[in-house]
């Protein structure tokens, strides 16, 4: 994987999280993390425009080379999931209209890539990106949300990397071994 910036998105109607990312082979710095606050709007169309042009300005700033979103889960609350799913759409169309390639990640996938279990807490996912992402600190979080954009960001990264997808650096015992440094004393 040469250098990369990516744009990770967790789409909300209430808070919208973002993280950029920058690879440059396995090393990896945040450049910029924050939330979209729309909780004042009560107005459903005003929430999407902003977030459509959130997203946008995010790709003309920073010019990623690719957007990773949370990708649509099922819920019980069926007017939430509509909300949420407008949210990824216009996220993803932002993207798109720039020309930035869009992947999706599950929730547990994401957990899973960071921490090694699919049902991790944000805290736990949140302390992991702490030892994995240059300049990424727990103080300078201004939301979970901003947090789990980095973390969609990273798990996109990880699922991109010839590195870590060779077969044998698939336990953590060999990623360990290959990876000294982030061990944490």
């Amino acid at each position: 994987m040469n250098d990369k910036i990516i744009l990770g998105i967790d789409p909300g109607t209430n808070i919208m999280g973002y993280g950029i990312i920058f690879a440059k082979g396995t090393k990896i710095s945040l450049i910029k993390m924050g939330i979209l606050k729309l909780n004042a709007k009560k107005n459903q169309l005003e929430k999407l425009q902003d977030i459509y042009e959130t997203v946008s300005q995010l790709i003309m700033e920073y010019t990623p080379h690719e957007m990773a979103i949370e990708s649509p889960f099922f819920g019980k609350n069926v007017q939430s999931m509509l909300k949420l799913g407008r949210a990824q759409g216009v996220s993803i169309a932002a993207a798109l209209t720039h020309n930035v390639p869009v992947f999706e990640y599950a929730p547990k996938k994401v957990k899973m890539a960071i921490v090694g279990k699919g049902a991790a807490s944000k805290e736990q996912v949140a302390a992991m990106l702490c030892h994995i992402i240059d300049n990424f600190h727990q103080e300078n979080i201004p939301t979970m949300d901003a947090s789990d954009a980095v973390a969609i960001a990273y798990c996109h990264y990880l699922q991109n990397s010839p590195k870590i997808k060779q077969k044998e650096s698939s336990s953590w015992a060999n990623f360990l071994a290959k990876n000294p440094d982030r061990i944490v004393k």
